[in-house]
């Protein structure tokens, strides 16, 4: 709140957030940011892809829109491309439809039928998703080639009580700094047989990625170092698979990085 309140000025409209971040899982107090945009008369926005509305509901925190990408864990079978906007303010509603409507941005029949499809899973995928996620998390923080794990559901995380207070669950995204730099990334990742290795996230399938390669290469070496993401990161969006089958996969690939690196 303190860095928002330094940063906004008296021609800030809108305070855009996500939390959990993407990849170091990092947080934002909803509530408090909220509190100090509101003061200055600007609306927040916050991302709630990765956590969804089934671990957090910032509406219930502040927040005046809420943000999904639907593709991700709504929908939930990586077979849908759309987003979604949630209000629950009136005037907000008939702005954003009559640009919506300006714009033909409308999801396709089919696609809005899979994405219904898949919210009637939502809170058993979750469930899934959390409690693989929370296992394979404290597996990796006790791992000997492992340096870091960043997961709001693990006690060591510095913002835990964050986490607890403002979610209901933790979810099914975690990130993690392997020993060895990126030869050892590269190795690890691509020894993997049930993680495929791909750059989307929220599918009941695990997907597995290194961001300094794949989702942010576009950004240069300064900027991901300044933001935290290191060549060694590698961020993982944990299925719903049976968890020891997981756990034995990633055995493979610190096996592999062992032999090799």
């Amino acid at each position: 709140p303190a860095n928002v309140k330094r940063g906004i000025k008296d021609n800030t409209k809108l305070v855009w957030l996500e939390t959990p971040t993407n990849p170091l899982m990092r947080l934002a107090p909803i509530r408090e940011i909220a509190e100090v945009a509101h003061e200055k008369g600007a609306l927040v926005v916050v991302d709630n892809t990765f956590a969804t509305p089934y671990f957090q509901r910032p509406l219930e925190l502040g927040a005046d829109i809420v943000v999904h990408s639907v593709t991700k864990y709504l929908a939930g079978h990586s077979d849908v491309l759309g987003g979604a906007i949630v209000v629950n303010d009136d005037e907000i509603y008939e702005r954003l439809k009559r640009h919506q409507s300006s714009i033909g941005a409308v999801l396709p029949p089919f696609d809005s039928w899979l994405v219904m499809r898949g919210l009637k899973t939502l809170a058993l995928r979750m469930e899934r998703h959390e409690r693989n996620a929370i296992k394979i998390a404290e597996y990796l923080e006790s791992h000997p080639l492992v340096e870091r794990v960043h997961y709001p559901g693990l006690r060591s995380h510095p913002q835990h009580e964050l986490a607890r207070r403002q979610m209901r669950g933790f979810g099914g995204m975690l990130s993690f700094e392997i020993k060895g730099g990126l030869k050892a990334a590269k190795m690890f990742v691509e020894s993997l047989e049930i993680f495929y290795l791909a750059v989307s996230l929220g599918g009941v399938e695990s997907l597995i990625e290194i961001p300094a390669l794949m989702t942010h290469a576009s950004l240069s070496k300064e900027e991901r170092e300044r933001l935290g993401i290191t060549e060694s990161l590698i961020r993982v969006s944990v299925g719903i698979e049976d968890l020891n089958d997981l756990i034995e996969d990633l055995e493979r690939g610190f096996k592999s990085v062992k032999e090799h690196v």
